[in-house]
């Protein structure tokens, strides 16, 4: 289980996180909602290990997430996949960064051969969101977090991709924080639902 348990957390002084618990189980899709400026992607950096709470603990599976060896198995997706990847790079090496990604993985998401040889700039944004959720799942993944991924892609291409993300979660028990401030979206496609301002203590 990846857990937050009482975390506090602030910006220069402002709190923006007081006292804030959730988790995510192997195998279940949790929806995070809130409106923009409420947290939500505070709280996925800092379940991923990108931030250090000022007070609380984050567990992976009971142990602190700063002390996980190897490859860390919670992966953060973020909402611009044209800033996560380093655009010096072709589709192949992207993928490769951290660990070779499975054939199996890459037809889930539709990535083809004649995409490996291209530049980032040369996809569309919902083929690279794919090339950046595909390489997230690795064989140490566990957990990922899904931080807006939705928010520049078309309807089709998000029902696409949720189909994928859930079948990938049932068949590898892999754990998905899903975070948006579409709350319809979020109830349709998640296990259960957390309303970030019923958490925090602000």
């Amino acid at each position: 289980m990846l857990e937050m348990k009482d975390v506090w957390f602030d910006y220069d002084g402002v709190d923006v996180l007081k006292g804030v618990s959730l988790s995510v189980d192997v195998g279940e899709i949790v929806g995070l909602v809130a409106p923009s400026g409420y947290g939500k992607s505070t709280v996925a950096r800092l379940l991923s290990g990108y931030l250090k709470a000022k007070s609380g603990s984050v567990l992976v599976d009971g142990e602190d997430c700063f002390k996980v060896n190897g490859f860390h198995p919670v992966q953060l997706v973020h909402q611009h996949p044209e800033k996560a990847v380093n655009h010096r790079m072709k589709v192949e090496k992207i993928l490769k960064e951290g660990w070779d990604v499975s054939e199996d993985v890459l037809a889930s998401f539709g990535i083809g051969k004649s995409w490996l040889d291209k530049w980032p700039y040369e996809l569309s944004g919902g083929e690279l969101q794919r090339v950046c959720l595909a390489r997230v799942v690795g064989p140490s993944t566990k957990y990922v977090l899904a931080d807006e991924m939705t928010t520049m892609l078309d309807v089709v291409s998000t029902c696409e991709l949720l189909a994928v993300l859930k079948d990938l979660v049932c068949k590898k028990q892999i754990g998905m924080l899903f975070i948006s401030h579409d709350l319809e979206l979020v109830e349709r496609y998640c296990d259960r639902v957390v309303v970030l301002s019923q958490l925090n203590g602000l």
